[in-house]
């Protein structure tokens, strides 16, 4: 069956073992994916192709590696902690229980940052090891990281920046944990925070460190675009629902 479904692909590589090409004819077969293209990023962890919806909508598909070992390593620590995967145990490791489980875990922080009103890809469905996004971007060319950009008003940005990591903490709930210039695109004007499946819930025991650490981040890169920074203290307390203007 999977020989004669070939054409629905412009593109077969080395990442669709049968248990994905498997996943992505269940996708298909839903109504979610019409066809997948050329990949458009490709990164250690998972691969992003540029898809179309049966209606011709642009679609951003990704699909996890499920062979990246050193990636499953890392997992655990960002998993352990979250309510919503106790039955993710260190008994049971099993690799595509962890891979599949790590992709839940981004469709389900999708969906809280997009509830929250954060600007994020819309998640539009999930199956074992591969995420259906919608595509940021137009014609398949997937819109500018933020490092790849010279910004005409980087200090406007870096404010809208810090809003949405706010309302990604008081609205949704979460901790990006990795927010950095390779994770935000520049789309209409505005941050696009993407990359999201290690974030984690306030409530984990992680979450104030990496909070930290994703502020020291931001104010890293913009200090080396001259922006005057405010001080990481003053927005982790802003961040966490004080003050309601930026210092």
């Amino acid at each position: 069956m999977l020989e004669k479904r070939s054409e629905e692909f412009d593109v077969v590589e080395e990442v669709f073992d049968r248990p994905t090409l498997e996943g992505v004819y269940k996708l298909i077969h839903k109504g979610i994916i019409n066809r997948i293209h050329g990949a458009v990023k490709a990164g250690k962890e998972a691969r992003i192709y540029w898809g179309k919806s049966p209606e011709g909508a642009e679609l951003a598909i990704k699909i996890y590696y499920t062979t990246a070992a050193d990636f499953r390593k890392g997992m655990m620590k960002y998993i352990e902690g979250d309510p919503r995967f106790t039955h993710v145990r260190r008994g049971f490791r099993g690799k595509d229980n962890l891979i599949y489980t790590w992709t839940q875990k981004e469709f389900s922080n999708l969906k809280l940052a997009e509830n929250a009103g954060v600007n994020v890809p819309k998640p539009i469905a999930f199956y074992r090891n591969i995420l259906v996004m919608a595509f940021i971007g137009t014609d398949g060319v997937p819109a500018l990281l933020l490092k790849e950009i010279n910004l005409e008003r980087p200090e406007a940005f870096y404010r809208q920046l810090l809003h949405a990591v706010r309302l990604l903490y008081t609205k949704a709930g979460l901790v990006h944990g990795d927010l950095s210039e390779y994770n935000v695109m520049v789309w209409e004007g505005a941050p696009v925070i993407f990359d999201v499946s290690q974030a984690v819930l306030i409530a984990h025991p992680m979450s104030g460190a990496l909070l930290r650490r994703d502020i020291d981040t931001v104010n890293a890169y913009f200090g080396r675009l001259g922006v005057d920074v405010i001080d990481a203290t003053a927005i982790e307390e802003w961040v966490r629902g004080g003050e309601e203007e930026l210092p």
